[in-house]
């Protein structure tokens, strides 16, 4: 009796079986109910093509050398046939490409008989390694020419120069050539007459007499590739980038660095926007305008902006807000602004908030590098627009990272060796996925992940999933935790310093990374000139005139400088300090619209004669007291422009403290990719489901059997069977059972594909289900009827 494929994975020991689910782990997603059902699934369309997803050129070659060398009686092959097909790499190589492919189940069955899973041919092209169906399939007149191997030879030989270069192209493969509107040239005809090329028609037209298409045989292209080998060039090793060597420290170092740069760039984005919000465009997104201002700010180019933009919208610090229109009085629009995650974002050290950025980059459904392009419809696209959406950029990243990660710590190769390298290892997933690939290096690059070409030693924690150890589901054994990015980097950054230097010229040099709260202090008291390693503020007037209206007063200002400053304050910043605390206050602004009053007979003189002021029509109400139709803020502002330093005050008299008021985005949770297909099964939980396949095909097998014409209608071996019962039969089966109220054995197909047979007794048949009773379960089931298989009556 044939072995059949569930019964070939029945007999698998559970650590062949745990082996299959670890390398092919949709198949128990979900747990299938028992043998038959996994070995359904295993052969379905979908579970092979993720398999050949995963497989190198190599393997895949391989897989093409089976499909070519199998009987056309049986359909089996050998793995001796497959050595005598491929001679040019050692035997060794072959056979374990072969093991890689019989422990996933794509070949299965014993060594000399070989079969290859039918799904295989549907998911794959139909010309394996490029070469054309055989010759008795195609024309018997071709069979007849290839069966005799002198004369074919002859007849190539002969060919004249134009019909051998066409030859030659379609023995590269496809084998498949297109006639130009069904007009034969010269070369091709005389090929067709030849019987070296086989016109054909294509699939779903109506044949033409000389045929749409042309075909060369199989034998036709193993010969013509006697020279480069039946299945072409064969590369049974992947192809090692080219590239120089760094020192890991070297490595590091510079990513650190660059991390720095990167977290640095961010703020400044996101400080931009605060200061200015950005409108988003009708369709979605980000101006052009916008963007080059923001890259402006971040001082880096527009594709590093749109990077930045991205992850921090990714990261849940960048969000979108309603403002009102002022030209269109009750209409809104929606604008860009950081949103109250950015706050704590700030506060958290440097290497957190690096790592916010990374994890984002990683997980994000957008693909940067897309900004700038054109769409199908020759649209530009912008930042932050749906347009950039790719589902598959995470996993495009991922794939470029872990390549990298695969080679020696410090190689550094060039991006289209890595390229050449990802073609190799997944030729199937890599195709159209190369942009994705470049765009995965490039933002590597700028956020710091890679230092100099290579990857750094503290990004290698982000590409490894922190899942629990499966091997010690109790932690009964502790071992030391995994190297955590954070913790990794802190130790290469420079350590935040709480102090700083002030210089005569009254600049304030922060020699490192500030701490949150001096970096805080530092956003009050002075402005930023020049960021880095070491960072320059300087104060001025405007600086410390800001300080005073949030609260500061010059004795607090002189002990800050005192306590924080390394180096002696000089007199330059006090008298500074004195000079601008003394005239702060000097006048005080309320609502008339406004007032403005002082102590100061003389200042109130001197600001009603100011030329400057007059677009605030200022008037004197008293000596001391001038008022303004003007709001208290444009009040406030047009002075300070003048020169002077008022403060606005209460209706008690009291000055009023003022800091910039931060306007926020609601904050939103970021979006993280889900994982890029079923986890991998280790430890007790891969033993979980083996055991639990192994109960349900026993309490299968122990159920009682149907009859052999449901079992033989569900795919099962039984003897002595002919023919399969078809539908329509099963339908008359079931109206006869529902008017004698009769007992049937129904096989169905159930929603995982697994097939299983049950006794019940039918009970209506309309509108495309069947219902019945089920006497076991004292139930109600319902059937779709296209999933029955078959319908037996019960003779017990």
């Amino acid at each position: 009796m044939a072995t059949t494929f569930a019964d070939q994975l029945r007999s698998l020991p559970d650590e062949a079986l745990g082996a299959l689910l670890q390398l092919r782990p949709d198949l128990v997603v979900p747990v299938p109910a028992d043998i038959s059902a996994l070995a359904v699934r295993a052969q379905s369309r979908g579970s092979v093509a993720r398999c050949l997803d995963g497989l190198d050129e190599f393997t895949l070659t391989i897989l093409d050398a089976a499909r070519v060398t199998r009987a056309a009686d049986t359909a089996l092959t050998s793995v001796d046939a497959i050595l005598e097909l491929i001679t040019e790499v050692p035997a060794d190589d072959v056979r374990v490409a072969v093991d890689r492919l019989r422990v996933r189940f794509l070949l299965h069955g014993p060594p000399e008989a070989l079969q290859v899973v039918s799904a295989v041919d549907e998911v794959t092209s139909p010309y394996p390694a490029g070469l054309g169906r055989p010759a008795d399939y195609l024309d018997p007149h071709a069979a007849a020419l290839v069966a005799d191997r002198a004369r074919l030879r002859r007849t190539v030989l002969a060919a004249p120069p134009g019909a051998r270069a066409v030859l030659d192209r379609l023995a590269a493969g496809p084998p498949v050539g297109s006639l130009n509107r069904g007009e034969v040239t010269e070369p091709v005809r005389w090929l067709v007459d030849q019987h070296i090329l086989v016109p054909i028609s294509e699939a779903g037209r109506a044949p033409r007499p000389d045929g749409d298409l042309v075909e060369l045989p199989r034998e036709v292209g193993l010969l013509l590739r006697r020279d480069t080998g039946p299945l072409g060039a064969l590369r049974p090793l992947p192809p090692l980038p080219e590239g120089p060597s760094r020192d890991q420290k070297a490595v590091d170092s510079a990513g650190a660095g660059q991390t720095m740069e990167a977290v640095r760039a961010t703020e400044a984005v996101l400080e931009a926007l605060a200061a200015e919000p950005a409108p988003a465009l009708k369709t979605g997104g980000l101006g052009v305008r916008d963007l080059k201002r923001l890259a402006r700010a971040a001082g880096c180019d527009e594709p590093g902006a749109a990077l930045l933009v991205e992850v921090a919208y990714a990261a849940g610090l960048l969000g979108e807000s309603e403002a009102p229109v002022h030209r269109a009085p009750g209409a809104v629009q929606d604008i860009f602004l950081p949103t109250g995650a950015y706050d704590l974002w700030r506060a958290t050290g440097m290497a957190h908030r690096w790592s916010v950025l990374a994890r984002a980059w990683l997980t994000m459904t957008r693909q940067p590098g897309l900004v700038g392009r054109r769409d199908e419809r020759d649209r530009p696209i912008n930042a932050l627009a749906p347009d950039a959406e790719r589902a598959g950029a995470p996993q495009a990243r991922r794939e470029a990272l872990d390549a990298l990660a695969g080679l020696e710590p410090g190689a550094a190769p060039a991006v289209d060796d890595l390229l050449a390298l990802l073609a190799w290892q997944a030729p199937r997933r890599a195709r159209g996925r190369e942009l994705g690939h470049r765009d995965g290096y490039t933002g590597a690059a700028l956020l710091g992940i890679t230092g100099l070409g290579a990857l750094t030693s503290y990004a290698k924690p982000l590409l490894t999933d922190l899942e629990a150890d499966e091997s010690d589901p109790l932690g009964l054994h502790p071992e030391e935790a995994p190297a955590d990015a954070v913790r990794v980097l802190d130790h290469l950054l420079p350590a935040p310093v709480d102090h700083i230097l002030v210089q005569a010229d009254l600049t304030v040099v922060v020699p490192g990374p500030p701490e949150p709260e001096l970096a805080a202090e530092l956003d009050v008291l002075a402005e930023p000139e020049s960021v880095g390693g070491a960072s320059v503020f300087r104060v001025t007037p405007a600086s410390v005139r800001r300080a005073l209206d949030v609260g500061y007063t010059a004795t607090d200002l002189h002990a800050l400088f005192r306590r924080r400053s390394r180096t002696p304050v000089p007199q330059t910043l006090e008298y500074l300090i004195d000079d601008v605390a003394r005239k702060h206050g000097g006048l005080r602004s309320g609502s008339a619209g406004s007032y403005l009053r002082s102590d100061d007979e003389a200042l109130i003189a001197e600001v009603l004669t100011d030329k400057r002021l007059v677009s605030l029509e200022l008037r004197r109400i008293a000596p001391t007291v001038l008022v303004s139709p003007r709001p208290v803020a444009r009040l406030l502002g047009g002075l300070r422009e003048a020169g002077f330093a008022p403060v606005a005050e209460d209706a008690g008299g009291a000055a009023v403290l003022t800091r910039p008021k931060a306007r926020r985005a609601p904050t939103r949770t970021p979006r993280i990719a889900e994982p890029a297909g079923p986890p991998t099964l280790v430890g007790p939980r891969l033993a979980g489901v083996v055991e639990q396949l192994r109960r349900g095909d026993l309490a299968t097998r122990a159920a009682r059997r149907a009859p052999v014409t449901v079992r033989a209608a569900q795919g099962q071996a039984v003897p002595g069977l002919t023919a399969v019962q078809q539908h329509s039969q099963a339908m008359a089966v079931l109206q006869q059972a529902v008017r004698d109220r009769s007992k049937v054995w129904v096989g169905y197909v159930d929603s995982h594909g697994a097939t299983l047979s049950r006794l019940v007794r039918p009970v209506s048949l309309s509108a495309g289900y069947l219902r019945a009773e089920d006497e076991r379960g004292e139930s109600l089931h319902t059937f779709a009827l296209h999933r029955i298989t078959a319908a037996v009556t019960d003779e017990a």
